[in-house]
């Protein structure tokens, strides 16, 4: 389970953004009927959800892009050469591309918080940390900091956790993670974390011939095929198909060479007219059959595994009820998490998201994106109209547009 999530200098992200996935000390009648909405983790409650609402430009996609691109950074910097350049662009004014931009996160396995954190520039690690808390006090694991001198016995601060760290260390360059290497190079807690970003994290829908790889889905195809069908759609059977070919698999991404064959992935639906007739799924479905059908098969994947699930515009092509579903889907996890984006501003309803879940994202003058939440408005009581409270502009995080009959005359005939 993920408790919190730092970010600064990355993309639209200025200064230091904070995502707090920990509930808020919310008290009241309705809060406690949203009871399905957190789970207990020792006496702290943690939300399975976050909303995040803005207007477009604001900056909600670049939260969703930093995330990836940390998680992505942990998982494949061991693999980076000297010449790689890292895949994000900081805050682009006020000097901030001279200057390093940082992640950092609270995260628990095994009934264990770890704080792990790593600052960088566009060429070059500058910093990284790990802490633990193995007996409920804060014990250090390792630090690194570049800037502090030019030996390795330096640069890294190593407690005894890690098993001959400094071998670590040698064989790590300014481009790579320690806790990558490291994990690389078979040591047990930077393992056990690296299976933490690899194996909890989902950074989007999975590709479909993927999921067929990892997930079971005969064990769980009655209970995908009832989901779909809660949803009002018709399908009552599927099957998937799995041959050798040139060409690509749906959503396998590049494709092939020729002279390669490649495992493709075809999968056949049967609806409730006629269950004998199949039809072809990537041809014959609609495009909101498909996504709705991606949408179930990575959503099983992670509340079955109680994984951490980041979507861009949940409520890009699906119905609003369809959003809601989704969401009421998470809610019947144990520790399943979904932090998203979205418009979909019928969910701004304190009878379905606790003050805590929910979050704006606001350009600011100077270009950058402010992010805050609800619960941090004292003053914005539980019997009030969220929704529209949101549209007239009470926490700012809307376009403001004047669309005065004058103002649109002087647009269309200037």
């Amino acid at each position: 389970m993920v408790l919190e999530i730092r970010l600064s200098n990355f993309f639209s992200i200025k200064n230091e953004i904070v995502l707090d996935l920990r509930a808020g000390n919310i008290k009241t009648q309705m809060a406690r009927t949203l009871h399905e909405n957190t789970f207990a983790y020792k006496e702290v409650q943690i939300l399975k959800s976050i909303a995040i609402y803005g207007a477009n430009a604001s900056g909600k996609s670049n939260i969703i892009k930093a995330i990836r691109f940390c998680v992505t950074l942990i998982l494949q910097s061991h693999t980076y050469n000297e010449n790689t350049v890292f895949d994000y662009v900081p805050f682009k004014f006020d000097g901030y591309p001279n200057k390093a931009s940082s992640f950092s996160i609270r995260f628990v396995i095994n009934e264990v918080e770890y704080e792990y954190a790593f600052s960088l520039k566009k060429n070059e690690i500058v910093t990284e940390e790990l802490y633990y808390y193995p007996n409920g006090r804060r014990a250090k694991i390792f630090t690194r900091n570049e800037s502090a001198g030019k030996e390795k016995g330096d640069i890294y601060s190593f407690a005894s956790a890690i098993r001959k760290p400094m071998d670590v260390a040698e064989n790590t360059s300014r481009k790579t993670l320690y806790i990558s290497r490291a994990s690389q190079m078979d040591r047990e807690i930077p393992k056990a974390v690296f299976r933490f970003f690899d194996e909890q994290f989902v950074l989007g829908l999975k590709k479909l011939n993927e999921l067929f790889l990892i997930f079971n889905y005969e064990e769980n195809k009655e209970s995908i095929i009832k989901a779909l069908q809660t949803a009002d759609s018709d399908i009552v059977n599927f099957k998937f198909n799995s041959f050798k070919g040139k060409d690509f698999a749906y959503y396998a991404g590049d494709i092939p060479k020729d002279d390669v064959q490649q495992e493709r992935l075809t999968i056949s639906t049967f609806h409730k007219l006629n269950p004998d007739i199949a039809f072809n799924f990537d041809t014959e479905e609609s495009a909101g059959t498909k996504l709705l059908f991606h949408f179930m098969m990575t959503i099983f994947d992670v509340i079955k595994s109680n994984k951490i699930l980041l979507i861009d515009e949940l409520d890009k092509s699906l119905h609003t009820k369809i959003v809601e579903y989704i969401l009421s889907l998470f809610y019947t996890s144990d520790a399943a998490q979904i932090i998203y984006t979205t418009h979909n501003t019928n969910l701004l309803n304190l009878n379905k998201l606790r003050k805590d879940q929910i979050y704006f994202v606001n350009k600011k003058e100077d270009a950058s994106s402010d992010l805050y939440s609800l619960f941090d408005y004292k003053d914005f009581r539980d019997t009030m109209d969220v929704e529209k409270a949101y549209l007239q502009g009470r926490f700012d995080a809307i376009p403001y547009i004047d669309d005065s009959v004058e103002n649109l005359k002087s647009i269309i005939h200037e």
